[in-house]
């Protein structure tokens, strides 16, 4: 008769980039291989009333810029039809910072001046990103790139986040292929976390937390500028960070050589994370810096962009200590998709 493997015991990890605990608890869960998404993405083919595809641009909000600038685009950034910060906002001097907010008995107010942009990645409503060549998921990236150059010409804006929901249970409210773009006046105090708990690791190390691979058996997939890592306190299952090799602050470092280089090993990520996981609604943001950073600060901070399959739910618990529980360990989840083929 077989007998059942040893459970491992659970334990606590601390992320050194996030400063978050996570508790890793396989008991909670099956096998790592038989993690599968119970709602895969299946996305809607009707393209005749999406407002993304080619041919139907006038029912978008207005247009930024797109590649080629010719009726036969491959991708388009526009404004977002229902912002969540307004670009017409009268705001002070050009300015939103501790001057020009307002400080009353329930807490700061900073006027609500920002831009909400969405990146429409392909003309075509059945393709999606991963179905991209590596040239075309580069073009995407440089398009971040350069939205990002337009908008740091405004003083007012401190940080810009990229981010793109897959799937209805991600976010996404329409399944044409995009991503979105949102420029804040103010640093969120995620990424001031993320920036302080990287400097600690950079005063106590003398090294950079994301600049080496740590532990090849969180290993993944590696390129000659990128590599691909399961983190070593990964608040969700599966969760996969793609860092770069070359110490980068700022994600609009990136240049046309570097940005293909990405597509291929996001490519790579995507179609392995489908075929593994069934399929599963995901999220993806880019962890930059903010736009203005000290010479101090370049040392220890570095750009990533994160991977996160939507295969379990956010409970009480986390919502309510900020601790996540994890019912994979990250070496399970990397020596799966590590030894995982797909064809690209």
């Amino acid at each position: 008769m077989a007998t059942t493997p040893p459970t491992r015991s659970p334990e606590l990890r601390k992320d050194p980039v996030t400063n978050r605990w996570v508790i890793f608890s396989p008991a909670r869960a099956k096998r790592p291989s038989d993690f599968k998404s119970k709602s895969p993405e299946n996305p809607n083919n009707n393209s005749s009333s999406c407002p993304f595809c080619i041919g139907n641009e006038h029912q978008c909000a207005p247009e930024i810029f797109r590649v080629p600038p010719d009726p036969n685009w491959k991708l388009r950034v526009i404004e977002n039809l229902y912002p969540a910060l307004s670009r017409k906002l009268d705001h002070p001097n050009g300015q939103n910072d501790d001057s020009s907010s307002e400080l009353s008995g329930l807490g700061r107010v900073v006027p609500g001046f920002g831009f909400h942009d969405v990146v429409i990645e392909t003309p075509v409503h059945s393709v999606q990103l991963s179905d991209l060549d590596l040239s075309e998921i580069g073009d995407v990236l440089i398009a971040y790139k350069r939205r990002i150059e337009q908008i740091k010409q405004f003083d007012s804006i401190k940080y810009i986040q990229v981010f793109k929901n897959h799937g209805a249970s991600a976010g996404a409210s329409t399944s044409h292929s995009h991503s979105q773009m949102l420029s804040l006046p103010i640093v969120p105090a995620s990424v001031s976390t993320r920036l302080n708990s990287m400097k600690e690791h950079f005063n106590q190390t003398g090294k950079c937390s994301l600049c080496k691979v740590q532990s090849k058996d969180l290993l993944i997939n590696e390129t000659s500028h990128f590599f691909s890592i399961a983190p070593y306190a990964s608040s969700f299952p599966f969760e996969i960070w793609i860092i770069p090799r070359d110490h980068s602050s700022h994600f609009d470092e990136l240049d046309n050589k570097k940005a293909v280089d990405l597509g291929g090993l996001l490519k790579l990520i995507l179609k392995k994370m489908a075929l593994q996981l069934n399929k599963p609604p995901f999220n993806f943001m880019i962890h930059t810096s903010p736009i203005q950073i000290t010479d101090s600060e370049i040392p220890y901070s570095h750009w990533f962009l994160q991977i996160i399959p939507q295969l379990t739910g956010v409970g009480g618990f986390e919502l309510g200590s900020g601790c996540y529980i994890n019912p994979v360990f990250p070496g399970d989840a990397a020596k799966i998709l590590r030894e995982l083929n797909v064809p690209i």
